[in-house]
């Protein structure tokens, strides 16, 4: 295996999902880190793969069955080898176009409403690349010709014949992913508001809204912020300034929310993600839940639960189990100890 603190770790678990507990920093993380690799190459800790691998080696494994399906992820220096029931998969598209669905929930998550735009844009984005290929593939070809672009710009000199070639390209992918974009946040914003309802036991009316960073017409606003990007050497409107605007009662919820409410409404955005992921992919995902229970009154902490899909994949992971005496049972699921990188 070789991945994070992990040298091997064989682990079979009920159809139900499993709790993990155990100290900080014991690798609890880790296991759910290594199944959303496994289901999405992606990891919610880092963007970069390479370091994932176990300090020393040259590259980590991961292998399992979710659905019925043995899948392999191998990562090393050469690149990256893919398999689903023993055949090759060339490309990442081709590996996760019949694969599974993934929601991550963790204290982090709090960011999402008093962070920066950067992690809203995640939010949509991981959204995004489970339910259309396109958008993956959109959103992977702006970025790098986003990055082309910024570095011209910051060169200083005279290039517009390349950035305009690199415009191009903006125009193309960012138009599909402001248009998906558009499409994603309306779905999600009814979906939320239910949740935060189910899960506040509040009528505490949450709002979703999609505020673009051009305007509708994405070549035109380029034209127009060309002088300003040449004066400030980086690109400044496109989808990459994109914005997600959250409202609590009617007003900016990083500003006036409260703690509580805020911690509220992430795991609403998270509920909210599930409810659209099953909707679109025909399949429940599988929820990854980092130690978020430990932050939540009874309350919301039952209401949570019981707003989950019941036949749902859960992995849980705690520092204790106390907070179990005031949530309902839960049936089936494993339970298992993580200490100094072992599992038992």
């Amino acid at each position: 295996m070789d991945f994070r603190c992990f040298e091997t770790l064989d682990l079979e678990v009920p159809a139900e999902g499993a709790i993990l507990t155990g100290d900080n920093a014991q690798g609890k993380t880790s296991v759910l880190e290594a199944l959303c690799v496994l289901v999405r190459l992606h990891s919610p800790r880092t963007h970069r793969l390479g370091t994932l691998g176990r300090i020393g080696s040259k590259g980590f494994g991961i292998a399992g069955d979710p659905w019925g399906c043995e899948r392999q992820v191998r990562y090393s220096r050469e690149g990256m080898v893919l398999k689903a029931d023993e055949e090759m998969r060339p490309t990442q598209t081709g590996y996760l176009e019949d694969g599974g669905l993934v929601v991550w929930m963790g204290n982090e998550d709090l960011e999402l409403v008093r962070g920066p735009g950067e992690g809203r844009r995640r939010y949509l984005d991981f959204i995004g690349a489970q339910v259309d290929a396109k958008y993956r593939r959109s959103w992977s070809r702006y970025r790098r010709a986003l990055r082309a672009k910024n570095l011209l710009l910051k060169e200083g000199r005279p290039r517009d014949a390349e950035i305009s070639s690199y415009e191009e390209i903006l125009i193309e992918h960012g138009s599909v992913l402001m248009a998906a974009r558009v499409r994603l946040v309306a779905e999600l914003a009814p979906l939320a508001a239910e949740a935060q309802r189910a899960v506040s036991g509040m009528d505490e009316p949450l709002t979703l809204n999609y505020l673009p960073g051009s305007g509708p017409d994405l070549r035109e606003s380029l034209l127009h912020a060309r002088e300003r990007e040449t004066r400030l050497r980086q690109a400044v409107v496109g989808p990459h300034r994109d914005e997600l605007d959250l409202r609590l009662h009617g007003m900016p919820a990083a500003d006036f929310a409260s703690e509580g409410q805020q911690r509220t409404i992430a795991l609403a955005l998270k509920l909210a993600q599930g409810k659209l992921l099953e909707r679109h992919g025909g399949k429940l995902p599988i929820y990854l839940m980092d130690d978020i229970f430990g932050e939540l009154d009874p309350g919301r902490r039952n209401a949570l639960m019981n707003h989950l899909p019941t036949l749902a994949q859960k992995w849980i992971t705690t520092t204790h189990l106390d907070w179990m005496k005031e949530t309902p049972e839960i049936g089936g699921i494993g339970r298992f100890r993580v200490s100094g990188g072992k599992v038992n």
